[in-house]
Formats: C-alpha cells, structure tokens, sequence
C-alpha cells in the first residue's frame, strides 16, 4: 500500500534524535534549564527524608526539652518544600514552553521538508497517511520528553540518590537494594528489547488504516454512486480487525512484563524486611531507620515500576517517530543542482532525444523524443491515451527525471535550473484543477500570492468567475470545501484559469482547460484564452480535438514517439493519418449525435 522502504531490523533512533536536535538546539536554554531543575527537585525528593529521620531519633529520646531542636528540624523541612516547589514550578512552565516550540518546529520541519518530495512519492503514498506520520512524529516528542523529564530523569536520581543514602547509613542494605534495581532495570530492558519488533508492528498496522480509513472517505461519493457502502465496510473492517490483534497480542506483552515487574517488587520488599527485622532484633538498626527504608523502598519500587513505562514509551514514539525521520532521511528523488536563476525568458523550449522510461513497470513512455517550440508558438499535442502526452507535461515541468537526453528553455538546460525557479516561468490549467478548502479569493491569489484584491477581481472577470461568484451569499469570501467539492467542475476550472491569468508566466501549459465547462461557458472562455495566451509559448494537451484548430502546430504522438507534425487543415486531410482518424472519430460521433437528436 505504500512504497516507503523501512529497515526496523536497526531502527534509526539516531537518525530521530538527530531531527529532534536540530530543532531543540533552538531552545536548548530552556532545555538544559527544565534538566538542572528536574535534577534539583529530585535530589531534594531523597534529602528531604533524611530530615524526618533526624526528626524521630530527637523524638524518641522522650524528652521535652528537644521540642526547639524539633522545630528547626520541621521549619527547615519546610524550606526545602518551598524551595522544590518552586523549583517545580519553573521546571514546569519552562518545560511547556520547550515542548510547545519544539513540537512545532518539528511540524514545520518534517512538513516543509515533505512537500518537497516528487510528485511520484505522493503518487504512491496515501496523503492521510503522511498527515499522520507528521503527527505522530511531533506527538511523539512530546510523550518521549514528557516521559524522561517527568519520570526517566527522576527515576535516575532518586534511584542513585536512595542508594547512596542508604549506603551511608547501612552499607549492607544499599547493595542489596542495588543488585534488585540492576535486575530489575536489566529484566525490563531485555523484555522490551525483545518487543520492539511487535511495537513496531502495531504502529505500521495504525498507519495502515490510517491511510486506509483517508482513502475510503476521500472517495465517498464513489462508494455512494456505486453503492460501496456494504463493500467498504466489510473490507475496511478486515484491516481494523488486523490492526485491533496485533495491539492486543502487544498489549499482553506488556501485561506479561507487569507480571514479572510485580513479582520482583513483592520479594525485594519481603528480602528488606526480613533482614532489618533480623538487625533490629540484634539492636543493630532502630525504629526510625526502619520507617526510613519503608519510606525509600516504596519510593524506589514506584520509580522503577514506571520504568517500563518509560522504556516502553522511549520505544513506541520513537517507533512512531521514525516513521517520519524515513521520510526526512529519503533523498530527494528530483535534486536542485541550480547554477544559475533564470529572469525574463522569451520562451523557446527544446525537447533533445528525450526518453523516459516509467521504472514501476519498465515501460517506454518516451523514446529519443525531440521537438523544438519557437517562443511565442502555439502547439497542441494530440494522440491516443498513453502517447504520453501527461508525461511529456511533467517532464517539462520537472514532475519526473529524465531518463536520458535533455530538455531546455532559450537554451539553458532546466536542470540547471531551481524547481521553484523553473516552474515560476510556467502557468498551468489541469484538467480536473483541486482547490484549497479556502476562499474563492485565497484560491484565485494563489496565482500570484502578492497580487492585490483588484487585480485579483480582473482576474477572475477575464476568466468570468464573478458570473458564479458575485451570486454566492458571501462571494470572494466563500470557502470552496476541501479540494473544492463546494464548486462544480466548470466553476473549478474557471478558478484554475483565473490563477493563470493573475500568474501571467511566459509559458502556459493546458491540459484540455475547457472540457469541464457547457458550451456557453466554453465560448466565454476561449475568448480570454485568447488574450492570455497572446505572446506566449502555449501547449495545449489535447482530448477534445475540437479545442485545437487555432493552434500554430498540432504534434501527433504515439508510443513515446512524434508521428505526425502539422496545421490542422493539413492534418485533417492527410490519408491513413491518426489524426484524421481521431478527428473523423470524433467530429463523425458530432455529427451522428445532431442528427439522431434532430429526429426526435
């Protein structure tokens, strides 16, 4: 379902950390800030009990006249209080401020570093899918940093702190509880070592029906128009039923670590107390020690019960991470080697033993293709489906890589030349235009984003979308619903137009720009058609045959290769040529449709 290439054998979480890095080192002051105050209020979590024993041993001499000693005691206890409190608070609001920037830095990284992908990586990759790698891969941090500053960090501490404070009081008890917290810890991460490839499962069958769940909803009016509905659901509940067993079975996994998490934690606490009953009995340790270890050894088994909390969500996100740090880590399939910015241009464009060959299926699309287009000509391109001319568009657009050969405008080779730079120099008009689930205004702009309201209204005039616009309750200001499903396909394609018009590049690409439009909308149309394409280079892809008899050439293409090269009148009256097949095809269909029509 989706063509990313994973290696989860050696997961690349220092590929992740180094992506997270590269936004944090933003706000690394606030960063090591949260550190040094995490570290200082769990420091004071193990001080501060050693207080209190100082506190029982003055009180269990029985004697009043300690009570002053016993005061200082508690004021300085309260101290430390106020003081990890407020250390706890800074921490706090310092570690919001952390995650809330870096979280969306790394949104805005992983995002702008996505869309530069090529046209072929969204092609075979569901956009729902990639929307939620974006966001687990930002959600992620979060959790992980939630889960080392709130628990790992002070785990650490307290774990080290209670060792050595039990060790200056009895040496004999820091070593065993030392040898548990080794096994303990030791037990934990080998178990969750060992279950890495299941988290990793999990979360690939989640972005499974993700993309799964997007692309069925995408094409809701399919499933209605062919009433998919049982279908679908049957076939989108195989995969919820898939991804719902791999959780649970990932689920029990962690159940059977909090089995043997749970059974470590009974028999070091009956080890403990078996022991200091025994020093007790020998008058070796007194009363308040005792309620002194109780006090860390509940501690300390709390903090390495989170442990595999920890580890555990150290390995899930980061397994949700990567799945976008791939992404960020897969080369460009189109690279920008620009050596030069191409300004003004006069348009010339020159097709140079051109092949393309599609690598999915080894196919032939092109083959040593080569055209010259004088600047300012007008050239339609015609052939039967699969003559490539789609990709004869996208190659000159940079969508795809040529195989071999090359393509230039006024002679400068457009790899030479930046994506961005290349492709301001060309308008464009698809076939079936999608817009943003934004106003009719911001769609139009989108042309040229520095344009004015006013020359977006002339725009939009010229390509007579106000004849729609000016009747909706709230006009330029009408949001169009996602991809533009609020409009109907002449409504979009006049929108598509307007952009072109407002963007007034030097070469203009039509792919068939009147065939969503009725016949008195088309004729408007044409008629600012006519004006934008007015001293331009100008290719039109050609279905509707129709559309092209104005144009200076007509190139013929089939498989990959140019058969035939002329005007209209020329063509048309060629002998066994495809093109007067298509054109009898089609206006012979015309004319067969009028007259059964006239005999109703």
């Amino acid at each position: 379902m989706e063509n990313i290439e994973k290696d989860y054998s050696n997961l690349h979480r220092g590929l992740v950390l180094k992506y997270f890095w590269q936004v944090m080192r933003r706000f690394k002051v606030s960063f090591f800030a949260v550190i040094i105050l995490t570290v200082s209020a769990s420091t004071l979590d193990v001080f501060i009990p050693l207080q209190y024993l100082k506190l029982w041993n003055i009180l269990s001499v029985n004697d009043f006249s300690v009570i002053s000693s016993a005061r200082l005691i508690i004021l300085f206890v309260l101290l430390l209080n106020f003081i990890r409190w407020l250390i706890r608070r800074i921490s706090g609001f310092s570690l919001a401020y952390f995650e809330a920037e870096t979280i969306a830095g790394l949104r805005e990284q992983a995002f702008s570093y996505l869309i530069g992908h090529s046209h072929s990586f969204f092609a075979n990759n569901f956009s729902g899918s990639l929307t939620q790698r974006i966001n687990k891969y930002a959600r992620a941090f979060e959790l992980i940093t939630d889960r080392i500053m709130s628990d790992g960090l002070p785990l650490l501490v307290r774990g080290v702190g209670t060792v050595i404070a039990i060790y200056s009081l009895f040496p004999k008890y820091s070593y065993i509880l030392g040898v548990f917290c080794v096994i303990f810890l030791l037990t934990a991460f080998i178990y969750i070592r060992f279950k890495l490839k299941y988290d990793v499962i999990a979360s690939e069958a989640d972005s499974k029906t993700t993309g799964a769940l997007s692309d069925s909803i995408g094409n809701h009016s399919s499933i209605q128009l062919f009433t998919g509905h049982e279908y679908e659901k049957e076939n989108l509940g195989e995969i919820i039923q898939e991804q719902r067993d791999k959780k649970v079975f990932n689920w029990y996994l962690w159940e059977g670590l909090s089995t043997i998490e749970s059974f470590y934690s009974i028999c070091i606490e009956f080890i403990i107390f078996w022991v200091v009953l025994g020093d007790w009995k020998l008058g070796l340790i007194t009363l308040p020690v005792i309620v002194l270890m109780q006090n860390y050894l509940i501690r300390l088994i709390e903090n390495l019960w989170s442990f595999g909390g920890i580890v555990r969500a150290y390995y899930e996100n980061f397994a949700d991470a990567e799945e976008m740090a791939v992404i960020l880590g897969t080369p460009y399939e189109i690279v920008d080697k620009p050596k030069k910015e191409i300004g003004e241009i006069k348009g010339e464009i020159v097709f140079d033993d051109v092949t393309y060959i599609y690598e999915n299926n080894n196919s032939k699309i092109l083959d040593d293709f080569s055209l010259t287009i004088p600047a300012g000509q007008k050239i339609a391109i015609v052939g039967s489906s699969g003559a490539g001319k789609t990709t004869f568009m996208r190659l000159l657009m940079r969508l795809f890589n040529l195989t071999s050969g090359k393509i230039t405008i006024d002679g400068i080779d457009i790899k030479s030349i930046s994506q961005r730079n290349l492709r301001e120099k060309i308008s464009f008009v698809p076939q079936d235009p999608i817009l943003f689930h934004r106003t009719l205004m911001e769609n139009i702009r989108y042309g040229r984003r520095d344009a004015t309201n006013e020359e977006v209204l002339v725009a939009a005039h010229l390509a007579h979308c106000d004849e729609f616009i000016d009747n909706l309750p709230n006009g330029y200001e009408t949001y169009v619903g996602e991809r533009g499903v609020k409009l109907s396909g002449g409504e979009r394609q006049r929108v598509a137009i307007a952009r072109a018009i407002l963007k007034d590049a030097p070469i203009l690409i039509l792919d068939e720009a009147t065939s969503s439009l009725d016949s008195h909308s088309e004729s408007l149309i044409q008629d600012a058609l006519r004006k934008l394409i007015k001293g331009k280079t100008t290719i039109v892809i050609a279905h509707r045959l129709s559309t092209v008899r104005e144009m200076d050439r007509i190139i013929v293409i089939e498989k990959g290769k140019i058969i035939e090269d002329g005007i209209h009148e020329e063509l048309a009256n060629k002998k066994d040529g495809l093109y007067k097949k298509l054109w009898d095809l089609q206006a012979g269909g015309f004319d067969v449709k009028h007259r059964v029509f006239n005999k109703k």
